[in-house]
C-alpha cells in the first residue's frame, strides 16, 4: 500500500537531505579545487599544483572552506530536488493517464528530474554563490579584490546584501537553470538507465546492491564518482529504511 502523499513527500525530502550531506562530505575537496581553478585559471598550473598550494594554506582544513554553505546548498537543493522529483513523476503519470503504481520509463523519469531542477535551482543559487566566494577567498585576498577579514559566511552575506541587495544572491540564476535542467535530465536519465541495466535478472530496480551505484577537466570528473555515488547511496538507503518503516 505504501505511505500517503504527505508522508511520501517527507520521506523524499529527508532522503534528499541525507544524500546532499553525503555528497558534500565526499566531494568538497575536489569542488574546492575546481572553484579555485575556475576563478583564477592563471594562478595554478594544474590540479596537483592547486592541491599542493591549497594544502600549504592551512592543511586539510583549506580543502573544506565553504563547507557550511555547501552543506546548506546541497541539503536544500537535494531535499527540494528529490521531493519535487517525486511530485513531478506523479504529474507525468497523470499527464500520461497512468496508474500511480505503474513504473515510468527512463525517459519519463529524466523529464521529471529536469522539471524538478527548476525548483531546486531557486534554493541552490544563493547558497552556492556564498560557497564559491568562500572557496576562492584566499586568492581574492592576495589579489586585492577583497579586504582581509571577510572570510566568514556572515561577512560574505553582508557584502552581497550591502552592495547588491537581496537580488544579488540570484546572480547567475538563468545560467544555473540552463545548466541544471539539461544536466538533471541526463543525471536522472542516466541514473534510471543504469539501474535498469544493472537490474537485469532481478524483479525490480529496487533490489540492486551497493556496488552498482559506484560504476562508472580533472577535479570535476574525479569528484563526480565519490560525490554522486555517496549521494544516491544515501538517498536510496535512507528512503528504503523509511519506506519499510511506514509499510509495516
Amino acid at each position: 500500500m505504501g505511505p500517503n502523499p504527505v508522508i511520501q513527500a517527507a520521506i523524499d525530502l529527508t532522503a534528499g537531505a541525507a544524500a546532499g550531506t553525503a555528497c558534500v562530505l565526499a566531494g568538497q575537496p575536489f569542488d574546492t579545487a575546481k572553484v579555485k581553478m575556475q576563478t583564477f585559471p592563471n594562478m595554478y598550473k594544474g590540479l596537483m599544483d592547486c592541491a599542493l598550494k591549497t594544502y600549504r594554506q592551512g592543511g586539510l582544513r583549506s580543502f573544506y572552506m565553504g563547507t557550511s554553505p555547501a552543506l546548506m546548498a546541497n541539503i536544500a537543493e537535494n531535499s527540494v530536488l528529490f521531493m519535487c522529483y517525486g511530485f513531478c513523476r506523479q504529474v507525468v503519470r497523470t499527464i500520461g493517464g497512468l496508474d500511480k503504481n505503474v513504473m515510468l520509463s527512463d525517459l519519463q523519469n529524466a523529464a521529471a528530474g529536469s522539471v524538478a531542477s527548476v525548483f531546486s535551482s531557486i534554493v541552490l543559487c544563493p547558497t552556492e554563490l556564498v560557497k564559491c566566494r568562500l572557496q576562492a577567498m584566499h586568492e581574492m585576498q592576495i589579489s586585492g579584490k577583497i579586504a582581509q577579514g571577510q572570510n566568514t559566511v556572515w561577512s560574505v552575506v553582508k557584502v552581497i546584501v550591502h552592495s547588491e541587495g537581496l537580488l544579488g544572491f540570484y546572480q547567475g540564476l538563468s545560467s544555473t537553470l540552463f545548466r541544471e535542467m539539461p544536466g538533471y535530465f541526463f543525471f536522472f536519465g542516466g541514473y534510471e538507465l543504469s539501474r535498469s541495466f544493472f537490474a537485469t535478472g532481478l524483479k525490480s530496480k529496487d533490489e540492486l546492491g551497493i556496488s552498482a551505484l559506484y560504476s562508472g577537466l580533472k577535479p570535476t570528473m574525479i569528484r563526480a564518482f565519490p560525490a554522486n555515488g555517496a549521494l544516491f547511496l544515501a538517498y536510496e538507503y535512507s528512503r528504503k529504511i523509511m519506506m519499510n518503516h511506514f509499510d509495516t
